[in-house]
Parts: structure tokens; sequence; C-alpha cells
């Protein structure tokens, strides 16, 4: 079986100041407050969500 690779995604921005959209997409990724981490398939879905909030948010890398 294949292992799907995984994003760690971590807030690290406050949301004041942002557009609706940007906190509806923070929201959809389940980021609630600053240094939240997440972790989310990595798939072009996701992947377009982060680059639209990049200002917010940045990719974690694994310590594996």
């Amino acid at each position: 079986m294949t292992e799907k690779s995984k994003l760690r995604i971590q807030q690290v921005r406050s949301l004041i100041g942002s557009t609706p959209g940007q906190r509806e997409t923070l929201r959809s990724l389940g980021l609630r407050r600053i240094r939240a981490v997440v972790e989310r398939e990595d798939s072009p879905a996701v992947r377009g969500a982060v680059k639209k909030i990049q200002h917010l948010v940045r990719i974690v890398e694994d310590e594996r």
C-alpha cells in the first residue's frame, strides 16, 4: 500500500485585516489561531488554498 504525502501547515500571522475569502480559506484548512498546525493531504486543492493565504501560513517540514 502506498502512503499519500502530507502537508503540515502552520498559521503564522493574524487574521486581522484579511479579506473574508482569506478567513474562509483558513477556516476550511482547520486553522483557528496563530501557531496552530494542521496536517492535510498533499493535493492540488490544498496547495491552491495555501497559495491563496501564503502570507498568513507556512509549510512545516517533518522532523522524521
